[in-house]
């Protein structure tokens, strides 16, 4: 019983910290945005749709940047700026 208990406790201490993955993102800031649009994604939940920011700098919760540069709040990289000119780079 001793030895189980032992095991658990090492395995406690050394296993990887799991951050949940269907965490959300952090909302961008609107006023730092251009567009306001949004979309309901393949999960049902709603997105931000891409949008250019006023300043050119990459805004919370961005995903992707698009070769438009407008940046994408995509949680999928399937479609992620598909009607942006394709995703220039990721940031996840």
């Amino acid at each position: 019983m001793k030895t189980l208990a032992k095991i658990i406790l090492t395995l406690a201490l050394v296993a990887p910290v799991v951050v949940h993955a269907d965490a959300p993102p952090p909302a961008p800031s609107e006023s730092q945005l251009v567009e306001h649009g949004s979309y309901i994604n393949k999960d049902g939940v709603r997105v931000h749709s891409p949008a250019h920011t006023k300043n050119g700098e990459q805004p919370a919760g961005a995903s992707a940047q698009c070769r438009d540069l407008s940046y994408s709040f995509s949680r999928h990289h399937q479609g992620t700026c598909s009607h942006h000119g394709g995703v220039s780079r990721w940031f996840n």
